[in-house]
């Protein structure tokens, strides 16, 4: 299985390293594999959804 770092991670979705290391540490990316002090991401994960809005809530407001 080919793996990504936080770092690499971090370009593709749009957040920091730091809150990568969150979503690793509460286990919301599955099949992250902490070795030594290294997280590493599998390639296909998707980003996990921001836990503050409802899925059903839209950007600008209103909801539908």
């Amino acid at each position: 299985m080919d793996y990504m770092t936080l770092k690499e991670a971090s370009k593709k979705w749009g957040v920091t390293p730091r809150r990568i290391n969150y979503y690793c540490a509460a286990d919301r990316i599955p099949g992250a594999v902490k070795m030594g002090t290294v997280w590493l991401i599998p390639k296909g994960a998707q980003k996990p959804a921001d836990r503050r809005f409802k899925s059903t809530r839209c950007k600008d407001g209103e909801n539908k």
